[in-house]
C-alpha cells in the first residue's frame, strides 16, 4: 500500500538530490508553459501599498536568478522572493553542496549565492509584465571575494540597479554559506553597514540568522529598527544538526522541519519585543512550514506573512493549492 506523501506519490524524490537540483529549474520552466494560472485568496494582506492575495510566499534561494518567477506565479503563491543576487556572476561553492533527508524532512545546502550576476538578473526582471501578479521581493547579497569592509558597496550596487523592479528588498547577511558574511550582523558592524545600504525608497527587510543567541537577536532588532529597516524575515538556515543527520557538520545550513522549533522561537521572541515597544513593522516567518496549522501558528504568533522552501521540494508546487484548500475547508 502506498502511503500519502511517500516517494512513490512524489517521484521527484527518487531522483538523487544533486541531479534534482540541476534539472529542477528546467522542469519547472517546462511545466509553467502548460500550467493554467491559479490565484488563491485567503487571509489577504495589504502592506505599504502592496496587496497579498494570501500570506504564503516563496522563500529566497528557490529562484536564484529570477528566471522561474513566471512559472511560479502560475501556482498561486501570495508573493515571491527572488535571489540572492550579487553584482558579479559566481559559481556555487566547490564540492558537494546540496543534501536531502527524507526522514527528517530536511534540506542541507552550502551553495554560497550561486547566480548569473546583476546584469542577467536585471534583464530577467525587465522581461516581466507590470504590474506583477504578486509582490516581488529581491534578495541581495555580496560576492564571496568582496571583503566585509567593502560589502556595503555590493549591496548598494544591487539595490540601486534593481530599484525600478523591486516591490521589496531583502538584505541577506545571515547566510552561513559565504565566509565571514554573518560578521556583518555583529553589533560593532551592523549599524554602520545598514546606514550605508538603506538607500532605497522601496521597503527593505533584514533576514536574520537562527544561530544567534536571543540576546543578540534582540540587539539586531533594536539596531536595525533604529537604522530604518521596514521589517524582518525569521529565519535563514541553521548550522545546527540533529545527531542522526548525515549532513556535513563543518559547513552549510539546514532548512525544513529541524529548523521549525527555532524559527518559531525567534518569531515569538521578536514579536513580543516589538509589541512591548509598540513597533509596527513587518514580520515574515520561514523555516519548517509544512501545513496549514504551521501557517496559522506563525500568523497567530506575530507574523504577517509566511514563506516556504523545503515544503516546495518535499510536497511540490501543489503546496500552494493544498494550503488554500485546507484553509477554505476549515473556514
Amino acid at each position: 500500500m502506498v502511503k500519502p506523501g511517500s516517494k512513490l506519490r512524489k517521484p521527484w524524490l527518487l531522483i538523487p538530490v544533486q541531479i534534482a537540483h540541476a534539472i529542477g529549474p528546467m522542469a519547472l520552466k517546462l511545466s509553467g508553459l502548460f500550467k493554467k494560472p491559479a490565484t488563491y485568496q485567503w487571509k489577504p494582506l495589504q502592506w505599504k501599498g502592496l496587496f497579498f492575495e494570501n500570506p504564503l510566499g516563496v522563500a529566497g534561494g528557490f529562484d536564484k536568478n529570477a528566471d522561474l518567477a513566471s512559472s511560479l506565479w502560475k501556482y498561486g503563491p501570495g508573493f515571491i522572493e527572488v535571489g540572492t543576487v550579487t553584482p558579479m556572476p559566481q559559481q556555487q561553492n566547490p564540492g558537494v553542496v546540496v543534501g536531502r533527508c527524507q526522514k527528517h524532512q530536511a534540506l542541507w545546502n552550502c551553495l554560497g549565492f550561486p547566480n548569473k550576476g546583476l546584469e542577467d538578473f536585471q534583464k530577467q526582471l525587465q522581461s516581466f509584465k507590470r504590474p506583477y501578479k504578486t509582490p516581488l521581493f529581491i534578495n541581495v547579497g555580496k560576492n564571496r571575494n568582496t571583503s566585509e569592509a567593502e560589502a556595503h558597496k555590493d549591496y548598494i550596487k544591487c539595490i540601486k540597479t534593481l530599484e525600478p523592479f523591486a516591490d521589496v528588498f531583502v538584505i541577506n547577511i545571515s547566510s552561513p554559506n559565504t565566509k565571514g558574511l554573518r560578521k556583518l550582523l555583529e553589533p560593532k558592524n551592523l549599524s554602520s553597514f545598514l546606514n550605508k545600504v538603506l538607500t532605497s525608497k522601496k521597503p527593505t527587510l533584514l533576514k536574520l540568522s537562527p544561530d544567534m543567541t536571543n540576546e543578540d537577536i534582540l540587539s539586531v532588532i533594536s539596531t536595525s529598527h533604529e537604522a530604518g529597516v521596514d521589517g524582518w524575515i525569521l529565519t535563514n538556515t541553521t548550522t545546527q544538526r540533529l545527531p542522526s543527520m548525515s549532513f556535513p557538520t563543518d559547513r552549510g545550513g539546514v532548512s525544513g522541519a529541524p529548523l521549525q522549533q527555532r524559527s518559531i522561537e525567534c518569531l515569538k521572541l521578536v514579536s513580543k519585543e516589538l509589541e512591548a515597544k509598540s513597533i509596527n513593522k513587518l514580520l515574515i516567518s520561514v523555516g519548517g512550514v509544512s501545513s496549514h496549522k504551521d501557517i496559522e501558528e506563525r500568523l497567530n504568533s506575530g507574523a504577517q506573512l509566511v514563506q516556504a522552501y523545503s515544503s516546495l521540494i518535499f510536497d511540490g508546487l501543489g503546496f500552494f493549492k493544498k494550503m488554500h484548500q485546507e484553509f477554505t475547508q476549515q473556514n
